[in-house]
């Protein structure tokens, strides 16, 4: 039964602290959509998207209004484009990404993921026309997000992806480069990439999964900063870790209840399974709704000071543990992110100089994602990207975590400098990369790092 601290605590968490369903994903799979001409894809695939989201936004809304929690954005995840792109010629990916375009409008969602390519073992015809097709797609379409997935437990890291990776990046912030190289952010590579997700750019529909679900994306780090700083304030500071660590976890189950009354309710009225609740402390612009802001509520002054990556490790690990006791439907990612233009408190700390590439990559072993909006100099050579890509992908291979590199060579910027790209995407410094152009010969050697030891676990 709850008491009158608990109600009034969920009134507060709903209208004072930027608690937000951050994303309802629709996900889909489109391997039906398959026809002999690029245009009988596309026309399948614009009827599909449309006839299944036809309702989603005006439902997302209207029940966000009912409870008070607004839906922040309405997506749709496809099962991966490369697929239903073999056998297809080089004019396909376009055509195919424009009529993905159209669908999205048509509906009046945010954005369609699933344009994506699984290649942590090696590489089809159809995901390197997918893949080399990127610059192209993400320059002429606005709602097209696409994800590649180079490495896996399992598998190991394919270098020859990474490799190609570093190239094809570079090339969308050229082409791109009207608005800051910003189609680099609509784009994610991936180890172990989620199947699940709803947080793009890096949702699509896995395989085993129904033909359709809705995927729910919970977002409140500025609730869970509030809710440190009161339970603080409660005790005069006299607080130890484990107990912070417990109001975390008691607030992430608050939340993840509230986030999936609004899923499912989506899901009951659209007639359409529902999937999973992914309660990630995803963070926006805004002040207050920060992860950094809950760095510094438990007790890291300085983001990036020594202890920092031990802070995400207990936030990460509390707001899973929050999460999966709330329900049975948990799923996606579930934990922290630390994109860096979307975090104000975490851009701060870049433009101040406490919070380098090096100690990013560091955190980033321990938080549910990686690096994530980490804009950097735009003449940053291919093979350095690559570079940052593959040591991402290691960590991720060798924990058996998701990990992921969202990064976008600015054109024409230096290191110190300060983009801006509008909206959730934010706005940061651009980070100084140290030693660009000294891992040439280790990229350029391709082929494949093999999987670990722990992969063996049969």
């Amino acid at each position: 039964m709850l008491n009158t601290d608990e109600i009034l605590s969920t009134i507060e968490m709903l209208h004072a602290e930027h608690l937000d369903v951050r994303a309802v994903t629709l996900a889909l799979n489109v391997n039906d959509c398959a026809a002999p001409t690029g245009d009988g894809v596309c026309q399948k695939l614009f009827t599909k998207i449309t006839t299944f989201a036809e309702k989603l936004v005006s439902t997302c809304d209207r029940i966000g209004n009912k409870y008070g929690i607004p839906v922040i954005n309405k997506r749709v995840a496809l099962s991966p484009v490369s697929t239903i792109l073999a056998g297809h010629g080089r004019q396909a990916p376009l055509k195919i990404a424009r009529a993905l375009d159209r669908a999205a409008s048509e509906c009046g969602i945010d954005f369609v993921g699933g344009f994506t390519a699984l290649v942590h073992k090696g590489i089809t015809p159809a995901e390197d026309m997918l893949i080399r097709s990127l610059p192209e797609v993400l320059s002429q379409t606005k709602q097209v997000c696409s994800s590649v997935n180079v490495a896996s437990r399992k598998a190991g890291v394919n270098m020859n992806a990474v490799k190609m990776m570093g190239g094809i990046i570079r090339d969308i912030a050229f082409a791109t480069e009207d608005i800051r190289g910003f189609g680099c952010a609509k784009l994610v590579v991936f180890a172990n990439i989620p199947e699940d997700s709803p947080f793009m750019a890096g949702a699509y529909m896995g395989a085993g999964e129904p033909e359709a679900t809705i995927n729910i994306g919970v977002s409140g780090p500025g609730v869970v900063s509030s809710a440190l700083k009161r339970y603080k304030e409660l005790h005069h500071g006299d607080v130890t870790l484990d107990q912070l660590a417990e109001e975390i976890k008691i607030t992430s189950f608050r939340v993840t209840r509230a986030g999936e009354l609004i899923g499912r309710e989506v899901a009951r009225e659209l007639g359409i399974e529902f999937g999973i609740v992914d309660l990630s402390l995803a963070p926006t612009p805004t002040v207050g709704d920060s992860v950094g802001e809950i760095l510094k509520a438990l007790g890291i002054s300085r983001i990036g000071a020594p202890g920092s990556t031990a802070a995400v490790a207990m936030l990460n690990d509390a707001v899973k543990k929050g999460g999966l006791f709330a329900s049975s439907s948990v799923g996606g990612l579930s934990g922290a992110f630390i994109p860096v233009s979307e975090d104000s408190a975490l851009a701060e700390a870049v433009e101040s100089g406490a919070l380098v590439l090096e100690k990013l990559e560091a955190m980033t072993s321990v938080c549910s994602v990686g690096l994530d909006m980490i804009a950097i100099p735009g003449e940053t050579r291919p093979e350095t990207i690559s570079a940052i890509i593959a040591d991402e992908m290691a960590i991720g291979v060798i924990n058996n975590k998701t990990t992921a590199v969202r990064i976008i060579p600015v054109p024409g910027a230096k290191a110190g400098e300060f983009v801006d790209f509008g909206g959730l995407f934010g706005s940061t410094p651009i980070l100084e990369l140290r030693n660009d152009g000294g891992s040439e010969e280790f990229i350029n050697y391709a082929g494949r790092i093999p999987a670990p030891l722990q992969s063996l676990s049969n």
